[in-house]
């Protein structure tokens, strides 16, 4: 049995009736009961996880779309993601993720080979998605 299945497991007898949301890379993973019931609500593929369990997912990109769409349908979920011990504010992990998308992607430049207009681009890009974060936190 996969350590993901195993955590699930748990989560699950601790509280049957919330949402888990299982981030996996690029993707946030929801198995078995838990992908049956968001993918009757919306258009994700059950694929197999093991012989006898499901799962779908989406990609990270896309996590302040389902947040905003769980929260409507009144589901009772919670983020699992290994590198926070429990998230409480859906909002700052969001921003926060966002914020590393944003570091990372400076640290992944090559200054000896950037020409002013590749500058110019990158940082009103990064202008946008520092304006975005602090739109989503008014």
């Amino acid at each position: 049995m996969s350590k993901l299945y195993e955590q699930y497991l748990k989560l699950k007898k601790e509280n049957s009736n919330k949402l888990y949301l299982f981030k996996c890379g690029t993707f946030y993973y929801m198995l078995d009961e838990d992908a049956k019931k968001v993918s009757e609500n919306f258009p994700l593929k059950l694929l197999p996880f093991t012989e006898d369990v499901v799962k779908c997912s989406f990609p990270v990109t896309r996590l302040g779309y389902y947040i905003a769409e769980f929260q409507k349908l009144n589901f009772d979920f919670e983020i699992i993601d290994n590198k926070y011990s429990k998230i409480e504010n859906y909002q700052d992990y969001l921003n926060n993720e966002s914020l590393k998308n944003i570091i990372n992607k400076i640290l992944d430049l090559d200054l000896n080979n950037i020409t002013m207009r590749e500058s110019y681009d990158i940082l009103e890009d990064l202008q946008l998605k520092c304006k975005n974060i602090l739109d989503r936190e008014n």
